[in-house]
């Protein structure tokens, strides 16, 4: 997979022995012992430790781990087959990846397909790529901003955006023309059971990332994907409370109800959108 350097934006080449980027300026990047390559230049933090904690990371991973999710990784992994299996070796970067989970669930489906995509993993949590060099060591993972992605323009088939925010600009300038943004968002029903019990009043609002991307992308494909789930432990109910924003908000009287409980029967919303980049490249602000 081709870089580009977060200085200069010029092409990042790999050293023979695996363990350092450099562009052609002389600007250098070395491969930390866990895998990844560290992108992110101390000016594009915000703070001294950016992005989801280390604890958060782990609660998200025994969470995910333990396979509440997992419909909708094998929902991701089919559409991506269905798009993209006329190309066999696909280049896909998952933004926004956190501790991997979905990053290996498609790598493992696109491989099963037939298919051996190239993928990068890119959080701005240290901690996250760190948890998820442990889930594939054929995946190039990156501690890097998606404010800034560094790949070169116009270089990715497609990239999936799970549960994050939208940065339209960045994403439409590292796809390729015709290039794929599959995008995961709660629908206003996610969570409703764990709201409830947290909130005294709960909004329910319908959202869509369809206008955010505007002008850059064109809508393909919306779906919406339903299930219901039960969290069975005070240890369970724990992690999902430190996975979501719900967990910083709750007030400790709330919270210590609700591990009290113990058990939960939760209904999952999800909306999955397919959209294609729009924007020739000199459309595109530099």
């Amino acid at each position: 997979m081709n870089f580009a350097c977060p200085v200069c934006h010029g092409p990042l080449l790999v050293s023979e022995d695996q363990t350092c980027l450099r562009c052609e300026l002389g600007h250098s990047f070395d491969r930390a012992r866990q895998g990844y390559w560290n992108l992110l230049l101390p000016q594009r933090k915000r703070s001294r430790d950016p992005g989801d904690s280390a604890e958060m990371i782990q609660a998200r991973r025994r969470f995910l781990d333990a396979g509440y999710y997992w419909l909708i990784a094998e929902q991701v992994g089919q559409l991506l087959i269905d798009r993209l299996g006329q190309d066999s070796s696909p280049r896909i970067l998952d933004l926004a990846c956190g501790e991997g989970y979905y990053t290996a669930q498609i790598e493992e489906a696109l491989n099963g397909a037939g298919l051996t995509p190239e993928l990068i993993g890119l959080d701005i949590s240290k901690p996250a790529i760190r948890a998820a060099c442990k889930r594939s060591q054929q995946v190039e993972w990156l501690v890097a901003t998606g404010a800034d992605i560094p790949v070169p323009a116009g270089s990715l088939d497609a990239i999936t955006l799970m549960f994050s925010r939208i940065m339209a600009q960045p994403m439409a300038r590292a796809l390729k023309p015709g290039g794929l943004l599959l995008v995961v968002w709660p629908g206003a029903e996610h969570l409703i059971e764990l709201r409830e019990a947290i909130y005294d009043q709960v909004r329910k609002r319908e959202l869509s990332p369809a206008e955010a991307l505007s002008p850059w992308f064109e809508p393909l494909h919306e779906e919406k994907l339903s299930f219901d789930f039960e969290v069975s432990s005070a240890d369970g109910l724990s992690d999902l409370l430190a996975m979501t924003p719900h967990g910083q908000r709750i007030r400790a009287q709330a919270r210590e109800a609700l591990l009290e409980r113990g058990q939960l029967d939760c209904h999952a919303d999800i909306r999955i959108g397919i959209f294609q980049r729009s924007v020739e490249p000199a459309a595109l602000p530099e």
